[in-house]
């Protein structure tokens, strides 16, 4: 039952949205309905799969694996789907991203809102099929298959400058993923492989040389890190972010991102150890970049979704940080890399929901126009300030764990050199600064003439849904990080044992404790 449920998560959005996008003449109460369904059933699934899984289960770690007649046999391309230690906690972030943002849009109000929800159905579907593909080649075409809809949608209904801004993340995004596509198809080849299935890959890879797995692994890593928007590849991010509507911001900051690391991980450093090492160094000044550099942008900011933005890109530096310390053979940095990643889904697609919710009630994002929402909103603005507070990393949230492991591996890696970990850490001094002065300029002070002339009504009930949705799955992590500690640590238990000695040490995640 449970190997459906993986597959169903997965096709139940696509065919609701085929449905919406083919029937224009679906009544609109029928339509909501349908979409409702479709955004909560990936939920539902995804949690009851990570509940149910079992690294033991299993010699290579996937449970749930199911082969669908899919695909171009004579390349060994086929549509194998399961969850790994680090899929499955994803897959289930996917999945509480995914409703959150539906829950965002069908209490929004959009011209042709049959096509708005069946495009972002048909998104959801290839986010929730990228992390459960356990064919590189589907991994790849499912990038493509939830980019197409973002594209569409910012270019429909998109904020002011939507045109340039969607054909400038159209060139970025579609250079990245021919980089990242080459470097798999460059693996496939040089290995000699006869299935693009990681687990064949990763088997065919142990007799490459450290050459051909540095040529490989840079591929890999400027593609994939171009989707990410790792430093300096990271400009059409933060405008994109500020201009598409706000679900397909959610589901591209909070999840499509998380396509690139989630590659580098399970294709690069599980079957490229010796180019992940290679290319190391390279990782931690290119990260740096985005904790200190686009830190400091971010600060600059004065406008709310912009500054959101920013500190979306700012953020994803911390995860290449761990997956460099884990080249040295810290499994901590891996471990802290993926609780980022689950983190940072969720507490960045809270912002966006919350900044929206400002945004209609003050009808700005410029800062310097607002003052004293609080006193109007005190909902929202409580829930402002604990969305602010787990994307700082406080204790209480699931981000606290990501950044403490990370940080605990980097100074392993780093100790010859501590102003490198100083540099690192002013991430969090920087990320506090500009967090808790944007809370401030928007909800507190005297109020100015913009709030004092907007209606007297806070946040809505489907807006409270949304935000409660995400912020009880960050403090049930920030409470419990074994949930997605354990998990991760079984992966890479795995790993370990076909791994080089000298990648892997017997370490498990800091922050395995309930």
């Amino acid at each position: 039952m449970n190997s459906l449920l993986l597959p169903l998560a997965i096709f139940v959005p696509l065919i609701a949205g085929t449905i919406l996008l083919a029937g224009r003449c679906v009544p609109t109460a029928l339509a909501k309905g349908l979409a409702a369904f479709a955004f909560l059933f990936p939920a539902v699934s995804g949690i009851l799969l990570w509940y149910g899984f079992d690294a033991s289960a299993t010699a290579d770690g996937f449970n749930y694996v199911t082969t669908l007649p899919v695909g171009i046999k004579d390349l060994g391309i086929a549509l194998t789907l399961g969850l790994n230690g680090l899929s499955a906690p994803l897959f289930a972030m996917a999945g509480i991203v995914g409703v959150a943002a539906g829950i965002q849009a069908l209490s929004t109000e959009v011209e042709q809102p049959n096509r708005y929800l069946g495009l972002l159905l048909f998104m959801l579907s290839g986010l929730l099929g990228l992390f459960a593909s356990m064919d590189a080649a589907f991994f790849y075409f499912f990038h493509e298959f939830a980019f197409l809809p973002t594209f569409i949608l910012m270019l429909r209904w998109g904020g002011h400058g939507r045109y340039a801004t969607a054909v400038f993340m159209a060139v970025f995004l579609t250079l990245g993923a021919m980089i990242s596509l080459a470097g798999i198809i460059y693996l496939y080849n040089t290995t000699g492989a006869t299935s693009f299935n990681i687990l064949k890959l990763k088997e065919a890879a142990a007799t490459l040389d450290a050459t051909s797995q540095s040529s490989i692994f840079g591929f890999l890593l400027f593609g994939l890190g171009t989707l990410v928007s790792l430093f300096p590849f990271h400009s059409w991010a933060p405008e994109g972010y500020a201009v598409a509507p706000t679900p397909v911001s959610m589901l591209h900051a909070g999840v499509l991102k998380k396509f690139g690391l989630f590659g580098l991980i399970q294709i690069g450093a599980f079957i490229l150890p010796e180019g992940l090492k290679a290319w190391a160094p390279w990782m931690l000044w290119l990260g740096l970049g985005n904790i200190v550099l686009l830190g400091l942008v971010t600060m600059v900011q004065r406008d709310l979704k912009l500054l959101v933005s920013w500190s979306s890109v700012a953020h994803m530096g911390a995860c290449f940080l761990g997956i460099a310390a884990f080249a040295s053979g810290k499994v901590t940095g891996l471990g802290g890399v993926a609780v980022m990643m689950f983190a940072h889904g969720l507490s960045v697609a809270l912002l966006f929901v919350l900044t929206q919710a400002v945004f209609k009630r003050t009808g700005t994002f410029v800062m310097a126009d607002m003052g004293g929402l609080a006193t109007k909103a005190p909902v929202l603005a409580a829930l402002f300030v604990a969305a602010t507070m787990a994307s700082v990393g406080l204790p209480g949230f699931a981000n606290f764990w990501g950044e403490l492991t990370i940080f605990a591996s980097l100074a392993h890696l780093v100790k010859s050199q501590p102003w490198v970990l100083v540099a690192a850490l002013t991430g969090i001094i920087i990320s506090a600064i500009y967090g808790l002065r944007a809370a401030a300029a928007v909800f507190f002070g005297p109020e100015s003439e913009t709030v004092k002339a907007a209606p007297a009504r806070d946040i809505a009930f489907g807006e409270r849904l949304a935000a409660g949705v995400l912020l009880v799955a960050l403090v049930a992590v920030g409470f419990v990080p074994s949930l997605v500690t354990k998990p991760v640590d079984a992966a890479l238990e795995k790993f370990k044992t076909a791994a080089p000695a000298a990648i892997v040490e017997p370490a498990v995640t800091a922050a395995n404790a309930e």
